[in-house]
């Protein structure tokens, strides 16, 4: 998370619409050696308070959580470069505008005999973002195939216990010079979901 408290607002139920809107984010757990890694799609509880996910047996951060262990999901939104020519001032320089939320806990695996359960719920929320195609559900499987599945995957839930979030739109600038940079951010290919970067840098009341 970004130092400066000026990217960092106070706002808990905005984090929380990011992350469950994404739904996808990185899950890191730490190890002996580097941190272990894993991008993984998630399920957040209506309260906020848990994300619901599965890992393939083989992934290293399943192999390693024998117990409970701390563990971070970062989740990211649009992000964009920002050159300090379109801010219209003098004695600017580059830097980068981009939203990301960190929902920080404890990560468990839970029993088995849950997993089925969770494959229903996740592949529902997804496909419902599809409507009107026809909602893709667990049950088309051939039998045979979802056991495979249901032996090869393992489910897992992370009890958020901290979640940060960083809204980073130049709100260091004046406004001016803020809305100026996001028209030209907006033609700008340089990044991740731009378009949608320069409207909330448009639109941010902090």
């Amino acid at each position: 998370m970004h130092p400066n408290p000026i990217y960092r607002p106070d706002d808990q139920a905005r984090n929380l619409a990011l992350a469950r809107e994404r739904a996808f984010g990185t899950l890191a757990v730490s190890a002996d050696g580097p941190p272990l890694l894993s991008h993984v799609p998630f399920l957040l509880s209506d309260d906020g308070t848990t994300a619901d996910l599965h890992l393939v047996r083989s992934n290293p951060i399943a192999r390693a959580l024998s117990e409970p262990r701390p563990a971070r999901l970062a989740v990211t939104g649009p992000d964009g470069y920002i050159s300090p020519d379109w801010y219209g001032m003098d004695h600017q320089v580059p830097t980068w505008n981009y939203v990301a939320v960190h929902l920080a806990g404890r990560l468990e695996r839970l029993p088995q005999d849950q997993m089925r359960d969770m494959l229903d719920r996740q592949s529902d929320a997804y496909e419902t973002r599809l409507l009107p195609k026809p909602v893709w559900r667990v049950d088309k499987m051939p039998a045979d195939a979802l056991d495979k599945l249901l032996r090869m995957i393992l489910p897992f839930r992370l009890h958020i216990e901290d979640v940060q979030g960083t809204w980073k739109f130049s709100q260091n600038k004046p406004e001016a010079a803020r809305t100026g940079a996001a028209d030209l951010l907006e033609r700008s290919e340089f990044g991740a979901g731009t378009a949608a970067l320069a409207a909330l840098m448009r639109d941010w009341q902090g």
